[in-house]
């Protein structure tokens, strides 16, 4: 099963829908974002990524700290449908029951990963801008 073919059969699945179905009630909602935000950081540390899936884990560490960003007001910059796609991949992400169910050995992230990647490609332009302005907002400027 080659890439492409996945990402098409985790987006028309019933699990992806669903969690799409939730994120635009959870994009309005802060202290649902900051929720979500906790359950994602909570099983990245259970799976703890390492080696070659430490890229992953900085990807979804990014999609975090956006959505943190924008849910506390300091990044408004994230147009709406990119958000509700974010968090729809979170909400993908931190369900244990999916298209491949993480609780099978090794294969059962397989998913994730697959989206998680997929959505970076696609919001390519978004996590630009963010990663940009989150540079800025870490530089101390002196003088």
């Amino acid at each position: 099963m080659n890439d492409e073919s996945l990402i098409a059969k985790i987006l028309r699945s019933i699990f992806f829908k669903k969690a799409t179905g939730k994120a635009g009630r959870y994009a309005g909602n802060a202290s649902r974002l900051f929720e979500l935000a906790g359950e994602v950081v909570g099983k990245l540390k259970h799976i703890g990524f390492k080696g070659n899936l430490s890229e992953f884990q900085s990807s979804v560490q990014l999609l975090v700290r956006m959505v943190k960003a924008y849910s506390s007001g300091a990044y408004k910059n994230l147009p709406w449908k990119s958000l509700v796609s974010i968090v729809a991949v979170l909400i993908y992400f931190v369900s244990p029951i999916d298209l491949i169910p993480d609780f099978l050995p090794v294969i059962g992230i397989t998913d994730d990963i697959a989206l998680v990647l997929w959505l970076i490609r696609t919001l390519g332009e978004d996590i630009r801008k963010f990663s940009e302005w989150e540079k800025n907002e870490k530089t101390i400027n002196i003088g």
